[in-house]
């Protein structure tokens, strides 16, 4: 058995992915959504990104990736790099949830991206990279329609190219 990683990742229409540090919407589906595909497995985020959830996430390993060698929290395993934390997830299927540094490292190293598509433009000043159609492919999508905000979104499946 060997490793499987994943991006989970939400973006608005121009890739944005949040705004000082926050999500630039609030979507319960979406929440939702990611608490299923990621719940029992370890999860992998960089250092901001874990400061604006600010908890570890229960029911999985949160592993914190920080140049930092003395930042440590109560919950979390710490690596300094994207390659020892992915070493840290060990043989597990682990989710790779953000930020926008670790998002770029992790398209060479993912087997999957999971990717709610927010068919809105957001006030954004992180984004995630253009997806490469020459190397991910659909091969699931799942439209839905916001109940609190007026706003479709779609959960895009996508595989690697072999």
């Amino acid at each position: 058995m060997s490793r499987f990683l994943t991006i989970v990742v939400a973006m608005d229409a121009r890739r944005g992915i949040g705004i000082d540090n926050k999500l630039p919407w609030h979507l319960p589906e979406d929440l939702a959504h990611f608490k299923r595909v990621t719940l029992g497995h370890p999860i992998v985020m960089g250092r901001k990104t874990f400061e604006s959830i600010g908890r570890p996430l229960p029911g999985r390993r949160n592993i914190v990736v920080t140049r930092n060698r003395d930042w440590r929290h109560e919950g979390v395993e710490v690596a300094h790099s994207l390659e020892d934390a992915v070493a840290l997830a060990g043989i597990e299927a682990a989710s790779i949830i953000g930020g926008a540094q670790i998002f770029a490292e992790a398209l060479a190293l993912a087997d999957r991206m999971i990717v709610t598509h927010i068919d809105k433009v957001y006030d954004c000043d992180t984004f995630f990279p253009e997806i490469d159609t020459t190397r991910w492919t659909a091969v699931a999508n799942a439209p839905q329609r916001a109940r609190e905000e007026d706003v479709e979104f779609s959960f895009v499946t996508y595989d690697k190219v072999k």
